[in-house]
């Protein structure tokens, strides 16, 4: 028998039935005959509250509700990849093929496409036992991924049939298992998973490795490990987008899962065009082959996009339990926390900070801990790394969303509007940005990219933080006064900020530049650094050695030298010793 409830009161997409109901606690339900989708969040002896996912205008008390039994849950199965959904894993296309440009109300369209048949390869064989997380057949869902089919988390018995290997559909009995239990289960290509529960593991690591993006100030100042957690905060105009669209072209994670948290229409339909002509620079295919994005704008209605990030650290969590390493960019977090402050607003609840609900700090922290570098249940290994953007209010780091975000993530690249209007971009401050993942990186980067890279970080770090107190200074009184070794301090950070930290998204060479490059980068500033101040202790003043070319020259670098020809820095080296030798002979 189907469970109902009637509407009592409608506020906003917030519904209340009145009255004792058989509904659970988290229960996805329908509302009307319009079959709009909604989640129980309240439940009294008294009053079932619901909040909607989509438009309630024109809904009115004495209409049904209908129960499902089942929690607000995703659909895992091959087709999830170069595809884009709404915050409730709807596929866009689809629905616009029902209902036009726009989200028409109550629309009904499977998560994925249940009619496409998959060339399936079945892994497992009679006799087998198999139990949670055992990869039970192998699909080729796009050119650059492999999909393996999963047994699901609460699943285990002895496998006594198996189809052969050929075309299926997502819901096709692959293999037949005998449950512990004694009774037979029927298992396919699909699997349905809670949004708002955690994926089981097997065991958490620690931080090893990098998440490489290719982004100088990223990977070599403040470094995000594999399965780590980084915030990306910044006014309007700071450029947060386009730093999470670079880490998403270039970042060496297998997928990418990007979720348009409230984001405007425009920003998304650009990534959708970007996205769909990028060709991956791994594997040479596009790069929508390994991404899926999840759309909620800011006209959407406001439960979805609180949904929406759930959604996404599903999906992400299913192709980690694969083996895939995903990064996924939820932008923005702060219209998340937004969507949550409306809800709570229209349920009535007592407002914390600036009006957000005192929850508002659980819910982030539940959110980033489904981060990190995993075990599998199968044995294999797999990272969720997320990188969230922040959106303050004018720019002000000490509201509640940065705040509590800064609580909960171990690297912080804060975004500075003086430097986004300077036009330095990517405009991370180097003084407000922090990881506290250097030091178990450390080891990783000595290792594979150099001896002394941790070393010339922290040299980098401390000339621009001496430029900082110098330019206190000069900002009183000017920089002629300066005795010139701190002038050499401020030419060297200066060919620091515009030749390492400046980075051209539009340049072929600059966009994404290997590791080893960017330690050659630092190598070669720090050897000038030191030829420069051996001149200076030597008596000559700054004003000598800057008639010579060589800062400007290295400050091209980033241009000159290619990144498959990196033995070009030998002649870099060349060149500062002949200034050194030059300067010497002419003022001998």
């Amino acid at each position: 028998m189907e469970k109902t409830g009637k509407i009592y009161g409608i506020n906003g997409p917030v519904i209340y039935i009145k009255g004792k109901t058989d509904f659970k606690m988290g229960e996805m339900v329908y509302v009307s005959s319009e079959r709009l989708v909604g989640e129980v969040i309240s439940l009294t002896s008294e009053m079932t509250t619901i909040q909607v996912y989509e438009e309630t205008s024109g809904l009115k008390p004495g209409e049904l509700v209908y129960g499902t039994d089942s929690a607000i849950f995703v659909t895992l199965a091959p087709g999830i990849l170069n595809n884009i959904f709404d915050g409730i894993e709807r596929p866009l296309s689809e629905i616009q093929k029902q209902s036009g440009a726009f989200i028409s109300r109550g629309v009904n369209v499977n998560s994925l496409d249940i009619n496409k048949k998959w060339n399936v390869h079945i892994t497992v064989s009679e006799g087998d036992y198999i139990s949670g997380g055992t990869i039970i057949a192998e699909t080729q869902e796009t050119r650059a991924i492999m999909h393996k089919s999963m047994v699901p988390p609460t699943v285990s018995g002895t496998v006594i049939k198996t189809a052969p290997d050929g075309e299926y559909t997502i819901n096709d009995t692959i293999v037949t298992i005998k449950k512990d239990d004694g009774s037979t289960m029927n298992l396919s290509l699909t699997q349905k998973w809670p949004i708002r529960q955690p994926r089981p593991i097997t065991k958490r690591f620690g931080a090893t490795q990098p998440l490489v993006t290719g982004q100088r100030i990223m990977d070599t100042l403040f470094p995000l490990a594999k399965g780590g957690t980084a915030a990306i905060p910044g006014g309007f105009g700071t450029g947060k987008t386009m730093n999470q669209h670079q880490i998403a072209k270039w970042a060496d994670a297998d997928i990418i899962i990007y979720i348009g948290c409230g984001e405007r229409g425009n920003e998304m339909t650009q990534v959708l065009d970007e996205f769909s002509e990028l060709i991956d620079p791994k594997s040479g295919n596009p790069l929508m082959d390994r991404t899926t994005l999840i759309a909620n704008t800011s006209n959407m209605p406001v439960a979805a996009r609180e949904a929406s990030i759930y959604t996404g650290i599903t999906l992400a969590e299913y192709y980690r339990d694969m083996g895939y390493h995903v990064a996924i960019m939820a932008d923005s977090t702060s219209r998340w926390a937004e969507a949550l402050r409306e809800l709570s607003g229209r349920l009535e609840e007592m407002p914390a900070e600036e009006g957000f609900p005192a929850y508002l700090a659980s819910r982030l922290s539940a959110f980033y801990e489904r981060a990190g570098y995993m075990e599998n249940l199968n044995g294999t290994e797999g990272s969720i790394s997320i990188i969230g953007a922040v959106s303050p209010q004018g720019g002000d780091f000490s509201e509640p969303v940065t705040q509590n975000t800064k609580r909960f993530v171990r690297c912080f690249w804060g975004l500075d509007k003086s430097l986004a209007y300077a036009r330095h971009f990517p405009a991370i401050h180097w003084l407000t940005s922090y990881s506290e993942y250097v030091d178990e990186l450390a080891n990783w980067y000595n290792t594979n990219v150099g001896p002394d890279f941790i070393s010339c970080r922290t040299q980098i770090l401390a000339i621009l933080n001496q430029e900082s107190s110098l330019m206190e200074i000069v900002k009183l009184i000017g920089s002629d006064v300066l005795p010139d070794d701190q002038k050499l301090t401020l030419e060297i950070a200066r060919v620091i900020r515009l030749g390492f930290l400046q980075q051209n998204a539009f340049h072929s060479e600059d966009t994404c530049v290997p590791l080893k490059k960017q330690l050659l980068m630092m190598q070669t500033i720090l050897y000038l650094q030191e030829k420069a101040g051996k001149l200076i202790s030597m008596g000559m003043p700054m004003s000598v050695l800057k008639k010579h070319n060589i800062f400007e020259k290295i400050i091209s670098i980033k241009y000159d030298v290619p990144n498959n020809k990196l033995s070009m820095f030998d002649d870099y080296k060349l060149a500062i010793d002949n200034f050194y030798n030059k300067v010497m002979e002419e003022n001998a």
